[in-house]
């Protein structure tokens, strides 16, 4: 099935709901993008600039302010993440006014080109998704991660994500999304070998997470930046 437009049900403690996201430990939702090409690799210089294809053109570390929200039903991930996005920009919309514009529903927000339309058409068209078509990333789509989110967030722009599966942030903690879900990426930390990572069902409401990690969490679906 297509995953632009796929939309999938997921059975949590014996209830089954179509498409979307389920505040809590386990949610849905779909995305998926067009793909680009290998960012080159990205280290850290002496001081403390984070440095790619030789060039040292970026901070080590960075964090975008943000007004943080949980979402407040099942199925609201992707209007929760594209609004926190948002934040950092100034636009002080509803998510009920993003759920609209991005098409959501019940089922969920069907794929990453609605959250990149909604921000491009809010915040002027500086926004592309990126799909990372791979079960596990590879380390191409890894450097192509790291330098699309150390560019968006130095410009002030938080990255849209789509994600898949469990993965556990550094303090241990498992983060569970079977059937998917949208959440943001806000800093970077180590020249983005860690990404500060606004969760909108995440009990822990925002935490670090490293680099590969959510590359891998990523595949088979894709994000906006």
């Amino acid at each position: 099935m297509n995953p632009i437009v796929q939309r999938s049900g997921l059975s949590v403690v014996g209830l089954l709901v179509a498409g979307g996201c389920l505040a809590g430990t386990t949610v849905t939702a779909q995305a998926a993008a067009a793909a680009t090409t290998p960012a080159g690799p990205v280290h850290t210089d002496r001081d403390g600039r984070a440095e790619q294809n030789g060039r040292a053109d970026r901070r080590a570390e960075r964090t975008v302010n943000i007004e943080y929200q949980a979402q407040p039903n099942f199925y609201y991930c992707g209007p929760a993440a594209t609004r926190i996005a948002l934040s950092a920009m100034g636009k002080a919309l509803s998510q009920d006014e993003v759920a609209k514009k991005l098409g959501t529903t019940e089922a969920g927000t069907d794929s990453a080109l609605d959250t990149t339309r909604v921000l491009n058409e809010l915040t002027g068209g500086r926004y592309r998704t990126t799909e990372i078509p791979d079960p596990v990333a590879r380390p191409a789509q890894v450097d192509r991660l790291r330098a699309d989110v150390l560019a968006a967030l130095d410009e002030g722009r938080p990255v849209v994500a789509n994600v898949k599966g469990t993965a556990v942030d550094t303090d241990g903690h498992p983060q569970s999304y079977e059937g998917g879900h949208y959440l943001t990426l806000v800093g970077y930390r180590d020249g983005g070998g860690l990404i500060r990572i606004a969760d909108p069902a995440s009990p822990e409401g925002e935490y670090w997470m490293t680099l590969e990690k959510v590359a891998n969490w990523i595949a088979e679906r894709g994000y906006s930046s």
